[in-house]
């Protein structure tokens, strides 16, 4: 019995030592690695402000707003101006219906409600598949346009797209409130993602969200951008 107890308090307290040892590890890395990351994120939502909206000369970032979204998530919004003019803004908005969980993307919004342009920030869907919304919904490149080899099981396994399917894959370019922002599987009017109809209604549900939202409160973005312009005259006036 004694041996017993003893080889029992040996493991307990190795097991403790270990615990503590991984726990101390742990912490550390997250210190090491929590600025880096942060920064990282930082620059990526940069990048993607830069990338949805005409070019700027204010910073959006300083100037970033919050409006409600209806999931009851705040969606943060970054106004762009050039010579103090509104070009667009950028909103950064999230679905919580992905196949794998949450997709974040940034969406950018012109004055007259068509979407600009898009990038997604972050999403968990299956590698070669619902990732493949990263550039999907965007317009094609010649590069990229590719003809229908007449064989249907050859098209879908490619994923080669008929000129005569009545949709459209880019939603750049559109306004939601003329085209439908849902996959044509739903009776929308955009081209799912081959194999991955999860996953595109995801991504169509966060943009929608974004530009239901920022029309829900265009009177708070004018209002927002308006008082921000008599500051920058206020401080050039001084």
């Amino acid at each position: 019995m004694g041996k017993t107890d003893s080889s029992l308090s040996n493991m307990a307290l190795t097991l403790i030592i270990i615990t503590l040892v991984a726990g101390a590890s742990l912490g550390y890395i997250y210190k090491l690695t929590a600025g880096p990351i942060a920064v990282a994120k930082e620059q990526k939502q940069q990048d993607a402000i830069r990338l949805v909206v005409p070019d700027f000369d204010n910073d959006p970032a300083q100037e970033m707003y919050k409006i409600p979204g209806p999931d009851g998530d705040s969606l943060k919004v970054f106004p762009a101006k050039k010579d103090g003019i509104n070009v667009g803004v950028a909103i950064e908005s999230v679905s919580h219906k992905g196949f794998g969980g949450d997709v974040r993307i940034m969406v950018g919004i012109l004055p007259d409600g068509t979407i600009n342009n898009y990038e997604v920030l972050e999403h968990k869907e299956t590698p070669g598949l619902g990732t493949k919304m990263t550039t999907w919904f965007k317009p094609s490149g010649e590069e990229e346009v590719s003809q229908a080899s007449g064989n249907a099981f050859f098209d879908w396994l490619f994923g080669i797209k008929r000129e005569e399917t009545g949709g459209t894959t880019s939603i750049v370019g559109i306004d939601p409130k003329e085209t439908e922002l849902r996959v044509s599987a739903d009776g929308g009017e955009i081209d799912a993602i081959t194999a991955a109809t999860i996953s595109s209604r995801a991504f169509l549900d966060a943009v929608q969200k974004a530009w239901n939202a920022y029309n829900k409160n265009v009177d708070s973005y004018s209002s927002a951008t308006t008082k921000n312009n008599s500051s920058e005259r206020e401080t050039k006036d001084q």
